[in-house]
């Protein structure tokens, strides 16, 4: 079964599947925001929404907390500017 887990004091979220990591999404914190720098997803897992559903799992949390997101990571850069993050990206 593949789970989606935030993991606020790793700095990440993370999927498994079972007991086994197979992607994660980082980023970096501030007063105010969250800067998504790397997102992976294990090649034999691609094409399936892996990586998204990381990205979101942060941007979730951010939002319950009140935070702005911006990233380096290209995907995340890819996923933030469509027009349902627009309230959360600086």
């Amino acid at each position: 079964m593949i789970e989606v887990r935030f993991e606020e004091d790793k700095n990440r979220s993370a999927i498994y599947d079972g007991n086994n990591e197979i992607g994660e999404c980082t980023f970096s914190k501030s007063d105010t925001i969250w800067i998504i720098d790397h997102t992976s997803v294990l090649p034999a897992y691609n094409g399936q929404g892996l990586a998204r559903k990381l990205v979101d799992a942060v941007v979730d949390a951010a939002r319950e907390r009140g935070m702005k997101v911006a990233a380096t990571c290209s995907y995340a850069v890819k996923v933030l500017k469509e027009e349902q993050y627009k309230e959360i990206v600086i």
